[in-house]
């Protein structure tokens, strides 16, 4: 299993009304992406967030997350949540909202 398809279903329910949105496989899961931004990703049971940098620090003292450290590189901006952070419907909404109120400050990409 490269990431939890569930959560990813889970995921598109949310972004469902929004526009510009897309998926690209990464990171040996899956991407979702706002006008060519990515905002989250699903790898393995754990969801990837972009959050920025301010927000992602107060995430971080929320239970179930941790830095992103993909590479090995911590990445100021992005955080992890873990498959109990987003058990529930209200909790994944939270988060996900959270990263595209952030990637819609960002320049569209082409």
């Amino acid at each position: 299993m490269a990431f939890d398809e569930g959560l990813a279903d889970r995921v598109r329910m949310v972004v469902s009304r929004n526009r510009g949105i897309s998926e690209r496989r990464m990171f040996g899961g899956l991407a979702f992406m706002m006008n060519g931004n990515m905002f989250c990703a699903v790898l393995k049971s754990d969801l990837m967030l972009r959050l920025g940098p301010v927000a992602s620090v107060a995430a971080l003292k929320q239970p179930h997350t941790r830095l992103m450290d993909f590479s090995g590189k911590p990445m100021k901006s992005m955080i992890y949540v873990d498959a109990a952070g987003v058990d529930s419907d209200t909790d994944l909404q939270r988060w996900v909202e959270a990263c595209l109120a952030f990637v819609q400050t960002l320049p569209t990409k082409t």
